[in-house]
């Protein structure tokens, strides 16, 4: 049985691959249903993510929207919609699919949108480091000696140094997690930052430059954090 196709009013223009239907040859005019075939049409690869569910680039974003507008979507793209449609029209849908997928992952997930926000704006500088963080630097080092000495220690018999070195590495662990926790809570000062700047009507070269630096300091926070994670589980692989 073939499932019917919902129809929906308020989320029926996103940019199209095409101007014209890949069918009939029908101009499209913005709507992911062609006008006169009612083929499903292919999504923009050049559509990002916030513009796929009609967000302004910010970082406090309302959640509870943009899951009623993945499942909108979804309704629109699932591949169950087509399971009787020809080839064109399930690898289409196919694609749609896994683009909207890929776009409410990202989105949903603040450290992931802040990613993705840089990567948009940032242009060639859109790679999030992995470095570690200056004034930690010493203390790394002396932690990655740690870690190859309790390494080295036999584990199949009790040790009285084995056991106090595992203690102080699950402690430092305790600790890279909680400077996690401040990195996130400054990351998070920077989206309302970002915010308040997007809604202002500043001076467009003036607003650059101030983007400019808001998105560096919220990179090297990601790069820093990044870091800190990699060897907050590092720590938790060695000891256990």
């Amino acid at each position: 049985m073939e499932h019917s196709h919902p129809t929906t009013t308020s989320s029926r223009e996103l940019p199209m691959a095409r101007s014209m239907c890949w069918h009939c040859q029908s101009e499209v005019t913005g709507e992911y249903l062609c006008g006169q075939c009612v083929k499903v049409q292919p999504l923009s690869k050049e559509l990002d993510y916030f513009a796929c569910f009609k967000l302004p680039r910010l970082l406090n974003i309302d959640a509870q929207g943009l899951e009623r507008t993945y499942y909108e979507l979804s309704r629109t793209f699932h591949p169950d919609f087509y399971s009787t449609k020809d080839e064109s029209e399930k690898t289409i849908s196919l694609g749609n699919s896994a683009f909207l997928n890929s776009a409410y992952r990202t989105l949903k997930d603040p450290i992931q949108r802040v990613e993705y926000l840089i990567r948009l704006e940032a242009g060639a500088v859109k790679d999030i480091r992995s470095n570690p963080p200056a004034d930690l630097f010493e203390e790394i080092l002396e932690l990655q000696e740690d870690m190859e000495t309790f390494r080295g220690l036999p584990s199949d018999e009790a040790s009285v140094e084995r056991d106090e070195l595992r203690e102080k590495l699950q402690r430092e662990r305790q600790n890279l997690e909680n400077r996690q926790q401040g990195m996130e809570k400054a990351l998070r000062e920077k989206y309302h930052e970002w915010d308040q700047l997007q809604h202002a009507n500043s001076d467009p070269s003036e607003a650059r430059d101030q983007k400019n630096g808001i998105l560096r300091s919220m990179q090297e926070i990601l790069s820093n954090r990044t870091y800190i994670c990699n060897m907050a589980n590092e720590l938790l692989e060695t000891t256990g």
